[in-house]
């Protein structure tokens, strides 16, 4: 959540720092703002200069005056938690002096303790955010050095946060920290810069360093040094960004979620690439760090995720069971440590997250490791905490990402979860020829994928004609029901449109109460075992005169319209069975007139609690 972006080096900072705000917008978009340090001169100290607007980056780069120079500055956008989005509370912060400068992602837990405290000693505020109190406490302290007063004001401090900091009478550099949000380092030549995503860094360096929790860095114009909070120094060795700025920008798509969608053909064959073992009808997944005797000895799996997540590990655990034969299933992480949960040594957890940054996941896979569990992780983003905390795991291979709803990852993760199943199910049990029919299909998808995005046009004329629905019913079938849920998410996250999903079996326990003209259903009919019984289902809809949008392999009689999907294997029908339900959800929210790409209320990449 929130986009930080700073720099320090010889060019003009301010059109540097509002073209990293266009390219982290997504993490946050209900205010934004800068601050620069003006170069100490003749008769004049170093000061800092800053403008902030509500809403948009568009708003903010209007206000900025066009003698605004500097070459040291630190920028935010914002997804707001503590006080409502207003100039007042966009970041950065400034003391009353005008000396130090914060941005910060997170939140901080004790601030209303901290704040009072700060109000007792005189202290008057201008916001209504947690933030603040950082930029007070940091202001207050009396040690001699930027990074002594950073250090210490952060021991006063409980939560999670990313900052950066600026301070007049420390022109020459900028201290940051992280704590469970995202904090990286770009390595230039003679400049550098820092982001909480690589986004607002690949059109300048692919050299980047990214913090571990707990650990904090200085940067200035041709040097770097990291060491932690409690003032020892750590190495950082610079990485390579895997993708290019070009991976970042539309590519003459009306918006990032058209793009992304269309990009699955070839997101899936990445993910796929390299991976399949032909000679032992399996696949390599050398990152796992799982040997054949340590799989043997797996006696559940659980999988945890969030949100998009959570429906990919739900389809996950489906593919385990079927193909692996070991009991799986997969909860929210964002409830599972709350609930005190029996951690046994034989379960083998997965987490998942397309930044590999959410802060649910990650507290699990904190939690779980205190306790001694095995974690893997199954993350889009190389380098991130999650990746880096868990034992192992697979990377998706999907791409930068940029639409706040996830479709091309989510595509991805689940293919993953199929290479694990299969690299599982081949270790224990599943027979060559049951491994040489999953490689068929899983081949077969990119080029299935694509010929499902060539009928957009007819989805596009189906979706214009549920557009005016107040609400919409998703039903499907052990396969079919984790389909549902990730279909109704994702009309329900850009739409705006109310949507429930319900496994089609439970429409007699209670939701057949809804169900009228006015309430359309989406039922997922795959050919496969359970057809009569969902036909049942539909059945059951068309007597209580209900609508129907089915999408099937073939015409459905009882469906007012059928979206026909190509056959793969049944354990991969569900990932072709969710392509056109994202371009349903585009195409409704299209003639609906939504902001598509960043939807009211919602961010990227979700580091707070």
């Amino acid at each position: 959540m929130c986009g930080i972006v700073g720099y320090i080096g010889r060019r003009d900072v301010a059109p540097l720092l509002l073209e990293g705000l266009q390219r982290l917008e997504y993490r946050g978009y209900d205010s934004a703002g800068l601050v620069i340090t003006n170069k100490p001169a003749a008769g004049r100290s170093a000061g800092l200069k800053m403008v902030k607007a509500k809403g948009r980056v568009r708003e903010l780069e209007s206000r900025v005056p066009k003698r605004f120079s500097g070459t040291t500055g630190i920028a935010h956008t914002r997804w707001a938690t503590h006080g409502a989005p207003s100039d007042h509370n966009a970041h950065p912060h400034l003391d009353p002096e005008s000396k130090v400068a914060v941005v910060h992602n997170g939140i901080i837990d004790n601030a209303t303790e901290l704040r009072v405290k700060l109000e007792a000693d005189g202290v008057v505020f201008l916001s209504e955010t947690d933030t603040e109190v950082l930029t007070h406490l940091i202001a207050r302290s009396q040690a001699e050095t930027l990074e002594e007063k950073v250090r210490q004001s952060l021991k006063l401090v409980e939560g999670t946060y990313g900052i950066a900091v600026l301070h007049a009478d420390f022109a020459d550099r900028i201290v940051v920290a992280r704590n469970g949000s995202p904090v990286v380092l770009g390595i230039g030549e003679k400049e550098m810069f820092v982001a909480s995503d690589v986004a607002a860094l690949v059109s300048h360096t692919r050299q980047v360093v990214t913090l571990d929790d707990g650990e904090m860095a200085t940067i200035k114009a041709d040097d770097f040094r990291t060491y932690t909070t409690e003032g020892s120094r750590t190495s950082a060795t610079p990485t390579t960004v895997e993708w290019e700025a070009e991976s970042y920008d539309m590519g003459g798509h009306d918006t990032y979620m058209h793009k992304e969608i269309s990009e699955q053909p070839d997101a899936v064959d990445r993910v796929l690439r390299g991976r399949i073992d032909d000679r032992f009808s399996t696949v390599h997944l050398g990152g796992l760090n799982l040997d054949a005797r340590e799989a043997r000895g797996v006696r559940r799996i659980k999988i945890l995720g969030c949100g998009t997540s959570y429906h990919a590990g739900l389809i996950g655990a489906g593919l385990i069971e079927s193909l692996a034969r070991i009991p799986a299933d997969a909860e929210p992480a964002s409830e599972f440590r709350y609930r005190n949960p029996v951690v046994d040594p034989d379960t083998l957890y997965i987490a998942v997250s397309q930044s590999g940054e959410t802060y649910d996941v990650l507290a699990a896979v904190q939690e779980l490791k205190r306790k001694g569990a095995r974690v893997l992780g199954v993350v889009n983003v190389v380098g991130s905490a999650i990746a880096r905390e868990t034992d192992g795991g697979v990377y998706v291979h999907a791409g930068p990402e940029v639409c706040v709803v996830s479709t091309k990852c989510f595509t991805n993760t689940v293919v993953a979860f199929a290479l694990l199943a299969l690299h599982l199910g081949r270790i224990r049990d599943l027979s060559v020829s049951d491994g040489k029919r999953i490689i068929t299909g899983l081949r077969e998808l990119p080029a299935q994928i694509a010929e499902i995005l060539r009928s957009e046009a007819e989805i596009k004329k189906v979706a214009e004609e549920y557009a005016d629905s107040a609400s919409m019913m998703f039903i499907g079938r052990v396969r079919g029901y984790p389909v549902a849920l990730e279909a109704s998410l994702k009309l329900k996250e850009i739409s705006y449109i109310h949507a429930e999903a319900y496994p089609a079996s439970e429409l007699k326990h209670g939701p057949l109460a809804l169900i009228e003209p006015a309430l359309p259903t989406v039922a997922i009919v795959p050919d496969d075992d359970l057809l009569d019984k969902n036909r049942a289902a539909m059945e059951e809809i068309k007597a209580r005169s209900g609508r129907i949008l089915a999408v099937a392999h073939r015409e459905q009689p009882k469906a007012d319209h059928t979206i026909l999907v190509p056959r793969n294997e049944p354990e991969l029908d569900p990932i072709l069975m969710g392509i056109p339900l994202q371009l349903l959800a585009y195409h409704t929210a299209l003639a609906l007139g939504r902001d598509i790409d960043k939807p009211r209320n919602l961010a990227k990449s979700v580091t707070v609690e």
